[in-house]
């Protein structure tokens, strides 16, 4: 049986270049922490009289945003290309991978992002830190569950 440890999940970005187009060169963040990844859908109510007094429901669309942390590193490239998307309102292209993207088998969503929350924690003891939630957005590519082949 096989498992992953959290340390081994990749975030990728494409870099000062925005949005995805298909499959660009991809750049590994390093200045991220605690990513988790969070996927559901929405639901339609499909119950009948047939149903026997049961609630029936299918599943509609699907969501996904990832929530994360950043050292606080104006000098940072990926902190500042974060922190510019969030300023000015611009997609982001990010892989939230199980692995290494090149590395047959490794998975994970893929799609351009919006940046809709940079909250910066200042704790007494501690780095400051962002804490970043990205949510899919609207985009000429759409967003894909991609497994490495």
């Amino acid at each position: 049986m096989a498992r992953k440890l959290g340390m081994e999940g990749k975030l990728y970005h494409t870099g000062a270049g925005g949005p995805i187009i298909d499959m660009p060169a991809w750049t590994l963040a390093g200045n991220v922490r605690d990513v988790a990844l969070n996927m559901d859908t929405g639901e339609a109510d499909v119950t009948t009289r047939g149903n026997n007094g049961w609630k029936a429901k299918v599943g509609t669309l699907k969501d996904g945003s990832v929530d994360f942390e950043s050292i606080w590193d104006p000098a940072d490239p990926f902190f500042g290309f974060l922190f510019a998307a969030f300023m000015n309102k611009t997609a982001i292209g990010l892989a939230i991978m199980d692995g290494d993207i090149t590395t047959p088998g490794s998975e994970g969503l893929v799609g351009d992002f919006a940046v809709i929350k940079c909250t910066r924690d200042e704790k007494l003891e501690d780095a400051m830190k962002a804490q970043i939630t990205v949510s899919l957005t609207y985009s000429a590519t759409a967003p894909v569950w991609l497994v490495v082949a």
